[in-house]
């Protein structure tokens, strides 16, 4: 069976998270999104997981992965994934000698390396990749050009892209070849803008989250969903004072440094995938599919300033309550049926599909945009 999964989130004890980021508020917006399978964020502080208990089992039958995001000596983050809590409250105590911080920080700084908590994690059954691997900032190839110049021999499970990439931007990398791509949403609000804006979908033998971390380990993605690259605040290489964006070649001839206001210019990952790539023939990779929040469509297209002004949330309430989840609206609902709901609405949705959206590159940190 085929189930949408989306295994990296934050709780309220991460910073810059909504204070909304509650087991029953993730699970809700998980419903209304579409999500069936949803990592736990957090899963090494102990609050959390104890406030996860009585919603491990839930009335939505979502199923829970608990799931961490670390960030270690070299200042690259990975996303960690086990089986129970339980194997998280060991891993708490393989971490504590390299963290002073574990039971009051959400996305802990480990003093180890990547083979280090990559050891760690594999000992105890888990699973680890990278976050957002392409970012110019805290990622996997921010700080090394091969996965294992990182990892070492402990080597890791799978990739996830980030929201400033698709699967086109890994596919000729060598040593990721053999390595599923995840696309997940990092959310830091429970809120369907936030929660499930990138997906995985994922064969499942059952809803469990062994089942989940055994179709992850053997690649069994159907398909990959998410931002236009062009959306994610990195995408291009560009200033990070005034977003100013440039070509490598003039980052490079201005020594990284902004001709308008001698901001510093970060790499986009655009332009470090392509450096990154060395295969001839890349490897071939699930459907990925683009997609915008329901939210964002719907401000566009009513010409409102937010998605919850009452026109906004009254428009995407009916386009729920008629087809169930957000993510079959955006991808899978016929055309005609989303028109008798709303037929402004239905046309912008198509054009997403159909990739007939203009965008306008984010880099620097400021995400990028779009018009229909």
């Amino acid at each position: 069976m085929q189930r949408n999964a989306d295994l990296h989130l934050h709780s309220r004890f991460s910073m810059a998270t909504s204070k909304d980021m509650l087991p029953e508020n993730i699970l809700a917006g998980c419903r209304m999104k579409g999500i069936d399978v949803v990592g736990s964020g957090d899963a090494l502080h102990p609050e959390w997981r104890r406030m996860w208990e009585p919603f491990v089992e839930n009335e939505y039958g979502i199923v829970v992965v608990p799931q961490t995001e670390v960030e270690d000596s070299a200042r690259v983050h990975h996303v960690i994934l086990m089986e129970s809590f339980d194997q998280f409250a060991e891993l708490q105590d393989r971490f504590a000698p390299a963290c002073g911080h574990l039971v009051t920080a959400g996305r802990p700084h480990l003093h180890l390396n990547g083979g280090e908590i990559a050891a760690a994690v594999h000992d105890l059954g888990g699973m680890i990749g990278p976050a957002h691997a392409f970012t110019p900032w805290t990622s996997l190839f921010a700080a090394y050009t091969e996965p294992s110049a990182c990892y070492g021999e402990e080597g890791f499970e799978f990739c996830e892209l980030g929201l400033s990439a698709d699967s086109s931007y890994g596919v000729g990398i060598a040593e990721l070849a053999d390595v599923p791509f995840l696309t997940s949403s990092d959310a830091h609000s429970p809120t369907p803008l936030k929660l499930g804006r990138e997906f995985t979908r994922i064969e499942l033998a059952r809803c469990s989250p062994k089942a989940a971390l055994a179709a992850v380990a053997e690649g069994a993605v159907v398909l990959n969903a998410g931002f236009f690259p062009e959306e994610g605040k990195y995408n291009r290489t560009a200033c990070t004072r005034c977003y100013a964006q440039f070509s490598l070649a003039e980052a490079k001839r201005l020594h990284w440094r902004c001709s308008h206001d001698k901001g510093r210019i970060k790499l986009g990952v655009r332009e470090r995938a392509e450096v990154l790539a060395t295969l001839v023939e890349p490897v071939m990779r699930p459907p990925y599919l683009k997609m915008i929040p329901l939210g964002e469509v719907i401000v566009r297209v009513l010409g409102a300033s937010s998605p919850s002004v009452k026109k906004c949330t009254a428009l995407y309430g009916r386009l729920i309550e008629a087809f169930g989840s957000e993510i079959a609206v955006l991808l899978e609902v016929p055309a005609a049926d989303l028109a008798a709901v709303s037929l402004v609405a239905a046309e912008a949705i198509i054009k997403m599909r159909e990739g007939r959206v203009t965008l306008f590159p984010g880099g620097g940190g400021k995400y990028g945009s779009f018009d229909f």
